[in-house]
């Protein structure tokens, strides 16, 4: 080992590998003569009002506390560069930003006189980030995270408060804004709430200055969840800008299954043809959107009996049915979650439609109360009556329709063991930190954005069950918005029923 081999911090040895000259001269010559920047500023972006409207609304809950919502950092990929960023979608929610703005990037909502801030608000809003490094400077061309020769263009502090409307800061004034005035509030202070587990160091200065100005930390941590909590509820209504971005996130989704369909016939006995059927999904989501929304479930046969089977490493056969459930994540981070279940060789087989039908059949009814005033586990509720009768007819339960519906039954769930509905928006599971009662007890409203999902699931190595039935699951779901007089299934337009389906694969694989 020599002399110099632990000099340099162990952190920035990794930027070695670029080997940069160290020169004066170097770096002059890299300072001087690139094109000045157009200066021209954005328009300002349809969703900067909504944004402030969100905000308005989680103010009203917090009167005179400062709210820390972090977007979170960037994750190191491979010991190389660093996974595609995600922002953490209360922070997306609350600016409007998204894509991959902005890495460390910190809402802070300082609390000002009720009616004098952010949109007749009890809040000021700052958005903090890293500016963009002047083509002068070191860090234009020699940092890989950062620098605009790396990662390319980022907006300048202007341009983003010109575009969403909101006050914005260099990220050095980050502790300052964050630990100004903190304290108990009983002593005067200002009580700080925090989005925990997004972004360690803001965790960290926050319990630092709680620690320091004498606040108990384990009411805190309550505090701190009840903001999270409300980050959840106020997604509950989607306004009008997110409901374009689920309709754009669900046809796009849409596309993509059609890219499933055109691809089953060379999926079709390759090793891992599921795989096939993931990839073309994929591409659709990355050319219409900015990623999935989630891992793809591409399941044949057997392994779609499997709830969140995403190793998708199976054959695609014929004969059997191929269960795909995806979703595009739009480039506003919006995601579409719908599921279909299709006939690998484009006809159903008569036990496969009967299973089919039952499941087709429990999504209608759950369709017809998904309606204004009625409960969200309503919708539950009406789906399992359905299969529960289907089951009890086709001699699969051991008890009656009746028995297994009531509290002390639940037999009929051995075969569909998950919930019929969630809630969709930013996240594929949106506003999960809801209240129960807001949720499950919840009332349904206009503006909401849910699935319907109900599923049969017969595994091979069921004994309980006729052999006919084994390795068939199937499941069907569709994202639907709630109306001021009912329904709309946002994805409608994707063949839902047995001969829609057959006849919707013969037309594509006919022209393709």
């Amino acid at each position: 080992m020599t002399e110099n081999s632990t000099d340099q911090n162990i952190e920035e040895r990794v930027k070695n590998r670029s080997q940069p000259p160290t020169s004066q001269a170097f770096k002059d010559f890299m300072a001087s003569k690139w094109a000045e920047p157009s200066g021209d500023m954005p328009a300002r972006d349809e969703v900067a009002d909504y944004a402030a409207a969100r905000r308005a609304k989680l103010s009203a809950r917090f009167v005179g506390e400062r709210l820390v919502i972090p977007a979170g950092p960037l994750k190191v990929r491979s010991n190389d560069t660093d996974y595609r960023f995600r922002p953490h979608s209360a922070f997306a929610h609350l600016t409007g930003l998204g894509t991959d703005h902005e890495p460390d990037a910190v809402l802070v909502m300082e609390p000002v006189d009720e009616g004098t801030g952010d949109n007749g608000s009890a809040h000021e809003a700052t958005l903090y980030f890293t500016p963009l490094a002047g083509r002068d400077s070191e860090k234009f061309y020699a940092d890989p995270r950062y620098g605009e020769f790396w990662i390319g263009a980022r907006p300048t502090l202007a341009e983003v408060q010109t575009q969403y409307g909101i006050n914005t800061a260099d990220l050095a004034e980050i502790e300052v804004a964050v630990t100004k005035n903190a304290g108990n509030q009983a002593l005067g202070g200002i009580r700080i709430r925090l989005v925990r587990d997004v972004d360690m160091n803001m965790d960290a200065l926050v319990d630092t200055s709680r620690y320091n100005t004498g606040v108990d930390l384990e009411q805190s941590d309550q505090l701190d969840a009840q903001l999270t909590e409300a980050l959840s509820e106020i997604r509950l209504i989607k306004d009008a800008v997110e409901v374009e971005n689920m309709r754009r996130s669900v046809n796009a989704t849409i596309a993509g299954f059609e890219n499933i369909v055109k691809t089953i016939p060379t999926a079709t006995g390759h090793r891992r043809g599921e795989r096939l059927v993931e990839g073309a999904f994929f591409a659709q989501a990355r050319a219409e959107g900015n990623d999935l929304g989630y891992d793809t479930i591409a399941a044949c046969g057997n392994n779609a009996t499997v709830l969140h089977w995403i190793r998708n490493n199976g054959t695609v056969d014929e004969g059997k049915l191929i269960l795909v459930d995806a979703g595009v994540e739009d480039d506003t981070l919006y995601t579409a979650d719908i599921t279909r279940t299709l006939p690998v060789d484009g006809k159903f087989t008569e036990i496969q439609a009967k299973v089919y039908q039952a499941v087709l059949d429990a999504a209608d009814a759950a369709f017809q109360v998904a309606v204004p005033g009625n409960k969200f586990k309503d919708v539950h509720a009406a789906a399992m009556k359905v299969l529960a009768n289907r089951l009890e007819e086709w001699g699969l339960l051991p008890v009656s329709a009746e028995v297994s519906l009531s509290e002390v039954g639940g037999q009929h769930r051995r075969w569909m063991p998950h919930g019929t509905s969630h809630h969709l928006g930013l996240d594929v599971h949106d506003c999960a930190q809801a209240k129960r009662e807001l949720y499950i007890e919840g009332v349904i409203e206009p503006g909401m954005v849910f699935t319907i999902e109900p599923g049969l699931y017969f595994k091979e190595e069921d004994l309980a069950i006729p052999e006919e039935y084994r390795g068939i699951g199937v499941r069907i779901e569709d994202d639907v918005l709630i109306t001021e007089d009912g329904n709309e299934n946002l994805s409608a337009a994707l063949p839902r029923d047995i001969e829609g389906i057959e006849q919707w694969m013969a037309d594509i694989l006919k022209t393709n």
